[in-house]
């Protein structure tokens, strides 16, 4: 059977998620080109295993030889960057409602959506060999190679078609020895469960943390139907195999016959020790929450008071490492010992918890307040506010 025929059966092979990968071996690598490759297909749909196999690899693994791709794809779920902050990012409590996965990685970069219609991508290789502009070209050479579709890398190295519609995003983690660069790929997401778990919620919120930039959106699908999750892996995992691996240079069949080929692997402790560790630290709410940059929560409240005035306030809380430091209130003069009084205890309780959406909302039921939103015209009435804060230790 001629070389040809061998590759094509072997696509067809490989076109199942659902089958066993074959793996391509070669007996001797050829001198010209001494660094291996592999495609490695994870197992698992679960965000925290996947992002501990991306996390092993990255400590564990010698790529000074032997350059990976990794796929993987996962249920529902949200995953921020490293210096993110997932109350300014998402919809945090329909997320938990609805059982969607919270989860930060090790990378920065900013807020994304996965479902079982988002690829993701890493790409494997020591620091000193760390290309973006490379590993993109090989999901933008794949997709005109197999379907025509032509798409662009802009200046943020994010892949785009018809334009300014986004189809990938980009992120990256370098260290010593080992560096990998990740992107998604939207396949067939659910973009409504998308919008309206990416929908920012909370508001008042002031930080350093980074910031996701908003861009329009498209499913590869919606462009070309013929664009499916097992065609499109196949395709991109022969085009990182053709491709040689220092070079964005087309080595056709016979370099595909010198890579180690497709490999399903499974993240287990029994296939990489150590990684339950990985995986627990990924799952826990010190990572991804008690992970976040300081910031602070702000509120302008109207209170009703004894005298039967209205009064405006501010209530800000400081938050360290996801736990409530500090709340705050300018209080209107003369409210201090009478009406506010009664609810100082239960309030400075709440003092040094995990926050979340509830904590600002039960201090507000607490003191009697009423959440005021001010359009960009309006001022508070610094008559109705002492000027100097008090603190509620």
């Amino acid at each position: 059977m001629s070389l040809l025929f061998r590759m094509l059966a072997a696509v067809r092979r490989y076109t199942s998620l659902n089958s066993t990968w074959q793996v391509t071996r070669c007996a001797s690598t050829c001198s010209s080109n001494p660094i291996e490759k592999s495609v490695f297909i994870s197992q698992s749909t679960d965000v925290f295993v996947n992002l501990a196999l991306e996390h092993w690899l990255y400590r564990n693994f010698d790529f000074s030889k032997h350059h990976v791709l990794l796929f993987w794809r996962n249920k529902p779920c949200v995953v921020f960057g490293r210096h993110q902050n997932p109350w300014l990012e998402c919809n945090v409590q329909a997320a938990e409602k609805a059982g969607i996965a919270l989860a930060r990685r090790n990378s920065g970069g900013g807020t994304v959506y996965h479902d079982p219609g988002n690829l993701n991508l890493t790409f494997f290789t020591p620091r000193e060999r760390y290309n973006r502009k490379y590993n993109l070209n090989i999901i933008t050479n794949a997709l005109f190679r197999q379907w025509s579709l032509k798409s662009v890398i802009n200046t943020r190295e994010d892949i785009l078609v018809n334009g300014d519609c986004k189809i990938s995003g980009t992120a990256a983690k370098l260290g010593k020895p080992n560096a990998y660069h990740h992107c998604t790929l939207l396949v067939n997401v659910n973009k409504d469960n998308l919008s309206s778990i990416l929908e920012r919620k909370e508001s008042g919120i002031s930080t350093n943390a980074t910031t996701s930039t908003r861009s329009p959106i498209k499913n590869l699908c919606d462009i070309n139907r013929n664009i499916q999750m097992d065609k499109l892996l196949s395709a991109i995992g022969w085009e990182y195999l053709r491709t040689k691996a220092l070079v964005l240079e087309d080595g056709r069949y016979d370099l595909v016959e010198q890579q180690k080929g497709f490999k399903y692997i499974n993240p287990t402790e029994d296939w990489f020790p150590g990684i339950d560790k990985f995986i627990s630290e990924f799952r826990s709410w010190d990572w991804n929450f008690g992970r976040t940059p300081k910031f602070i929560v702000t509120r302008i409240l109207d209170f009703p008071a004894h005298d039967g005035k209205v009064y405006r306030l501010n209530l800000s809380l400081e938050v360290q490492d996801g736990i409530v430091e500090e709340i705050r209130m300018s209080l209107p003069a003369g409210l201090v010992s009478t009406d506010f009084t009664q609810d100082a205890s239960v309030i400075s309780n709440i003092r040094g918890t995990r926050y979340d959406h509830e904590v600002t909302e039960n201090i507000i039921a607490a003191i009697g307040g009423k959440t005021v939103i001010l359009n960009t015209a309006q001022s508070v009435d610094e008559n109705n506010m002492r000027l100097d804060k008090a603190t509620l230790q």
